[in-house]
C-alpha cells in the first residue's frame, strides 16, 4: 500500500473540493515527514504545507538481548575454544551465541547487520530475559 502524496497539487485540489462540498471548514494532516493544513472559507481555500525538520539521527548501535533466562554461551559448546576476535562484521542472520536452558540451546541471531563490538555477558553466566549480551555498531 502506497502513502498518499499530500504535496501533489491534484490531491490537494481534490481534498479542497471534497471539504467544500461537505461544508467542512478545514483539515489538518500531520505525519512524521510533514504537515498539511487546508482551511476553507467563503473567500476560497488557504493551504499550508510544512515539511518536517530534519530527523534526528537513528541509533548507532543495537543490543542483542537474551530471549529467555538460561546460561549464556558465546559459542557452540562443542566448538573449539572461543576466539575473541572483536570487532568483527556480522550480518542479521549470523548466530552470535546461545542461551542454554537445560539440554536445549537457543541460538542468538544478530538481527541487525553491522560490526559486533562488545560481548556484554560472561560466557557461562546465568542471564535473565532481556539481559544485554552483545552490542552491534550499526552502519551509518
Amino acid at each position: 500500500m502506497s502513502a498518499i502524496d499530500f504535496s501533489d497539487p491534484t490531491t490537494i485540489a481534490f481534498l479542497t473540493d471534497a471539504l467544500t462540498a461537505a461544508g467542512v471548514e478545514g483539515l489538518e494532516i500531520s505525519r512524521p515527514d510533514g504537515q498539511l493544513r487546508i482551511v476553507v472559507s467563503g473567500e476560497g481555500a488557504r493551504i499550508g504545507a510544512h515539511e518536517a525538520a530534519g530527523r534526528a539521527p537513528g541509533p548507532t548501535s543495537a543490543v542483542v538481548k537474551a530471549p529467555v533466562a538460561g546460561h549464556f554461551c558465546a559459542a557452540y559448546p562443542a566448538a573449539p575454544a572461543v576466539s575473541g576476535n572483536l570487532p568483527r562484521s556480522v550480518s542479521d542472520a549470523d548466530i552470535l551465541g546461545f542461551v542454554r536452558v537445560g539440554h536445549v540451546l537457543l541460538p542468538l541471531c544478530a538481527g541487525r547487520s553491522g560490526v559486533l563490538t562488545k560481548l556484554l555477558a560472561e560466557p557461562g553466566a546465568l542471564v535473565g530475559f532481556g539481559d544485554p549480551l552483545f552490542e552491534i555498531e550499526l552502519p551509518s
